[in-house]
């Protein structure tokens, strides 16, 4: 039997001057979590304005948010939640401001959720939320689709091990998709995020949960980033930048719901050991694993399909191209520079992968050889 599906939260909201929604929500206690580039910014005080003039109360955490947002920047948020007592929450950034806000809301909602252990405990089995406030989104980056998502990952402030915690609840009720929020994006992150919601648009699409409905938003993301990236990092403009948080967020709505591949299994992995930037490590890994999976027949003939609809003729060629376009390394060795870094650190790499939560659902499911020479591959760019 198909497992549930949920594509959104109450309202999707998009285009220019999308924010104004704001001034017609209802409530009385409004808190925002921003990423911390915003704090004291015009933007942030034009979305607080906002919010006043639908007659709510204001109060922004002003502290500043990991990158890997940890447990206890969770646990001081929500405190102020509790101290305040807000009826809706606004996130606005990226995956690490909406992942430290939605993990607060968790806390504001049952404070006796009060250590990391009872926090992880909740993967799959979150209590009802809502009871007391509902959660806006407003994305900065078109990449992430945490807006649509329906999973946090927090890390212990100690040990900086990273856990997730995934539940239908955690999607926001209001996403605001508001091109202006992502105009001054400076090309790398661009690119990076831009690839990152391209890895999560064909990693979906061949997912083996994958179906009829998540395929209708995998196959219009990857046709709406194919067209609108590489413009939107060379020669940005409202539209551009719209159609990418538009192409991230479906691409979002169809992974939150049939989940990845061995891509983001990697590059969660590199992650962790290397420190490589997410969207980065996708974007160089992508093109190899699209040519092993493709030695499945069927997801073969599934990109073969794709490449008519879209009229293109090779999807591995496109994502070349688009690579070297975007001054993305191609391969795992131009970047990290350090051989021997690299084989003293694949036996981790291979196992953390195999491990990773998104391996299950690849096309091919590698075994320990398999992955060890796709990694080879990868960081060599298959000259070794």
């Amino acid at each position: 039997m198909m497992r549930p599906m949920k594509f959104g939260g109450e309202q999707i909201i998009f285009g220019e001057d999308s924010l104004t929604h704001l001034k017609s929500l209802k409530g009385e206690k409004a808190y925002i979590v921003p990423a911390d580039f915003l704090i004291n910014s015009e933007i942030l005080k034009k979305i607080s304005d906002y919010l006043k003039e639908a007659g709510f109360e204001v109060e922004i955490f002003d502290e500043i948010i990991p990158p890997d947002p940890n447990f206890e920047v969770v646990k001081s948020g929500a405190k102020k939640m509790i101290k305040f007592k807000p009826d809706l929450i606004v996130t606005v950034g990226g995956g690490s401001a909406m992942d430290a806000a939605k993990s607060m809301w968790i806390l504001y909602e049952h404070p006796y959720i009060d250590t990391i252990e009872k926090f992880t405990s909740l993967h799959n089995k979150l209590p009802k939320i809502r009871k007391k406030a509902i959660i806006a989104a407003i994305p900065t980056t078109s990449g992430t689709a945490s807006e649509v998502s329906r999973s946090v990952v927090i890390s212990d402030a100690e040990t900086k091990q990273k856990f997730g915690v995934s539940d239908m609840q955690l999607i926001a009720d209001i996403v605001i998709l508001d091109p202006e929020m992502v105009m001054s994006l400076p090309p790398i992150i661009t690119a990076y995020t831009g690839m990152d919601a391209l890895t999560h648009a064909i990693e979906s699409y061949i997912s083996n949960r994958a179906n009829f409905l998540s395929d209708i938003f995998s196959e219009k993301s990857i046709e709406v980033i194919l067209n609108n990236l590489y413009e939107s990092y060379k020669n940005p403009n409202l539209k551009n930048r719209e159609m990418m948080l538009i192409g991230s967020a479906i691409a979002g709505m169809s992974f939150t719901n049939v989940s990845l591949g061995i891509v983001h299994s990697i590059s969660h992995s590199l992650g962790s050991l290397f420190n490589i930037p997410h969207g980065l490590g996708n974007a160089i890994i992508l093109p190899y694993v699209i040519e092993y999976n493709m030695e499945d027949e069927s997801t073969s003939e599934k990109l073969k399909s794709l490449c008519n609809k879209l009229n293109i003729s090779n999807i591995l060629d496109e994502i070349k191209i688009l690579n070297k376009n975007l001054n993305i390394p191609s391969n795992l060795k131009e970047y990290l520079k350090d051989d021997d870094l690299f084989e003293n650190k694949l036996d981790d790499l291979i196992k953390m992968s195999l491990n990773d939560g998104c391996t299950k659902t690849n096309p091919i499911i590698p075994q320990y050889e398999s992955m060890k020479n796709l990694l080879i591959k990868i960081y060599f760019g298959g000259k070794k």
